[in-house]
């Protein structure tokens, strides 16, 4: 029989090292689930996802139904990208379908819950095609096809904090006339705006002019990429659905993509 003292002893030293420590969420863990939605979209089938018991599916900033979503039907994907958040555990996923005959070109978050990158708790959406700002799939895919996203060394990678502030000072700029001034805008930098594509970044700005900030922020931010994702409702504009990501390398700007809904 164990003694009083020695079963406090092991309760005190239970409570300071637990014997299950919670899940890590993890970079493949993220993209792995990131894969499972394309092949879903490729398909058509959401039962091709596992879904948390309580999941969200919200698209263009609409709680809705994912049996009357963009996933269930099936679309050619001609080019797609992922980035993944450690932290907030949640991924990025730009997909274009140009070849169809509807068009898409599309940004999604995934997050999960509890680290679990085997569930998925949400999928969101933004989803521009054909009549949406400067739309055009195919100048789109081309623009961005011809990007690198090679992985940052890892003395390289800028910080969530400075990738978190360069995605708000670029929603900002319709507000605050000092917000494009803070942002550290490389000279090499593109801006694919829809399928507008503007060199250098840094020029053709706004410097505020709305009193509406753009709100519902939600970011998705790795930093092996460099890069942050905000999708938001774009209100400087009337309550767009938006996405915007950003990737910095050696310190500045170097892409801007944005997907624009025209909120219909």
């Amino acid at each position: 029989m164990l003694r009083p003292t020695l079963i406090g002893a092991l309760v005190t030293l239970v409570a300071i090292h637990p014997l299950t420590q919670a899940a890590e969420c993890s970079r493949d863990g993220l993209l792995t689930a990131a894969s499972t939605y394309l092949s879903a979209q490729t398909s058509g089938k959401i039962t091709d996802l596992k879904l948390a018991s309580n999941f969200t599916y919200q698209q263009n900033n609409k709680v809705s139904d994912i049996a009357k979503g963009l996933l269930s039907t099936a679309y050619k994907i001609d080019l797609n990208r992922s980035t993944a958040d450690i932290v907030a555990c949640a991924s990025y996923t730009m997909w274009i379908s140009s070849s169809g005959t509807k068009p898409y070109v599309v940004g999604t978050q995934i997050r999960h819950r509890d680290n679990n990158t085997l569930e998925i708790a949400m999928i969101d959406t933004i989803a521009a095609t054909t009549g949406d700002l400067f739309f055009n799939a195919k100048d789109t895919q081309k623009y961005i096809a011809a990007e690198d996203w090679t992985s940052l060394p890892a003395a390289s990678r800028p910080s969530r904090d400075l990738l978190r502030k360069a995605g708000d000072a670029y929603l900002d700029m319709w507000t605050d006339a000092t917000a494009a001034d803070k942002i550290p805008w490389g000279t090499d930098c593109e801006r694919v705006e829809g399928s507008r594509l503007t060199k250098p970044c840094g020029g053709q700005l706004p410097h505020g002019g709305s009193a509406k900030p753009n709100g519902m922020r939600r970011y998705v931010i790795d930093q092996e990429m460099g890069s942050v994702d905000v999708l938001c409702q774009f209100d400087s504009l009337g309550n767009l659905p938006d996405s915007h990501e950003i990737r910095v390398v050696d310190g500045k700007v170097k892409y801007v993509h944005t997907i624009t809904v025209n909120g219909k």
